[in-house]
Formats: structure tokens, sequence, C-alpha cells
């Protein structure tokens, strides 16, 4: 098997579980404005790091196996999510667009905030603006990935 797609597997099965976490989100947000329990608040806020997570554990993958290599140092994550907005001639089109990849920075802000604060910090009104926007955020995801996807395959044919 190709490695093209391989990755193209990985990410179509990493975007069904990501699928399952944005409706967790979505679910934990529902609770939490129905009732005053802070743990709902400290749920989402744990699948919302976990959204930016599993995305960026794809793009990881890509700059890899595709791009040939690894990034590092302290700024790897946001060059990375840059990284995955460009055309690399020769080897790949963008995965992203550099508007997705905006919107995309606003989810990794995010959970660099949840992996540097405690639990009960958290601000349901900071969080507000990404559970509103997060289907449409994904479903841009799935898309623009899909194509990607598609291009993969395309180079086993």
């Amino acid at each position: 098997m190709n490695s093209y797609l391989v990755v193209a597997s990985r990410i179509q099965c990493e975007l069904e579980e990501i699928k399952r976490i944005t409706e967790r989100i979505q679910l934990g947000w529902e609770k939490a404005q129905k009732t005053s329990d802070d743990l709902y608040i400290d749920s989402v806020a744990l699948n919302l790091h976990d959204f930016y997570n599993g995305l960026e554990r794809l793009f990881e993958f890509i700059a890899e196996n595709i791009d040939g290599m690894k990034l590092s140092g302290n700024r790897w994550h946001q060059e990375l999510l840059r990284q995955m907005t460009f055309e690399l001639n020769g080897i790949r089109p963008a995965v992203i667009t550099h508007e997705l990849s905006e919107k995309l920075d606003e989810y990794r802000s995010f959970r660099h905030l949840v992996r540097n604060v405690y639990a009960h910090q958290f601000k349901p009104e900071r969080m507000k603006h990404l559970i509103e926007n997060i289907s449409i955020v994904f479903k841009e995801c799935e898309r623009q990935l899909g194509e990607f996807c598609q291009y993969l395959s395309s180079l086993e044919s």
C-alpha cells in the first residue's frame, strides 16, 4: 500500500473521531446552559482542547509523511498550522486555506489556555464563540481535508 493512501486513511479515521468530539462539545455546552454545574464547562473545555489536538496530530502526520519534516522550536505549533496553508511545489497542494487556519488558530490558542490554567478558571464567555462556530469550522475542515485526501488518492492512480 502506498504511503499516500495511508495518510488519506488516517485523515479520514481521525476526522470521524474529531466529529464525535464536536458532538460532545455541543452536548456539554447545552447541559452547561441548563444547569449551574461547572463540571460541564470543564468537559467542554477539555473537548475543545481535544478538537484542536486531533487536527494538529493530523497536520503533524502530514508534515512528517508527506512534507518529510518535523518542526521543532518554541513556536512549532503555530508554524505547523501555517505550513498547512502552503503549497509545496512538486510535493502537495495547500492542505487548508489561510482563512481556515486563522479560525483554527483561535482553537489552538484556547488549547494553550486549557493546558496552562486551572479548570475552575475557565470563562464560559471566552468559550462561547468557539462553541458557536465549531460546527461550521469542523465542516470546513472536513471539506478541505477531504479534498486533500482525494488529491492523495489521485497520486495512487
